[in-house]
């Protein structure tokens, strides 16, 4: 993982502000939503295994 000059995870860091905003419609939600579907599923595409909580 690439660090920042700070010493935080550069690819954490842009996850967590993205998940920090609140979505304004349904479409920006979805859009949310999407998002973190596509980081699941190319996290399961290299790593072999999935994640989420529902996968548990």
């Amino acid at each position: 993982m690439r660090k920042a000059k700070n010493g935080l995870d550069k690819n954490l860091s842009g996850v967590v502000r993205d998940l920090e905003q609140t979505p304004v419609n349904s479409h920006q939600a979805q859009q949310v939503n999407q998002d973190r579907n596509d980081r699941r599923h190319l996290s399961e595409l290299r790593h072999g295994h999935p994640t989420g909580l529902q996968d548990q």
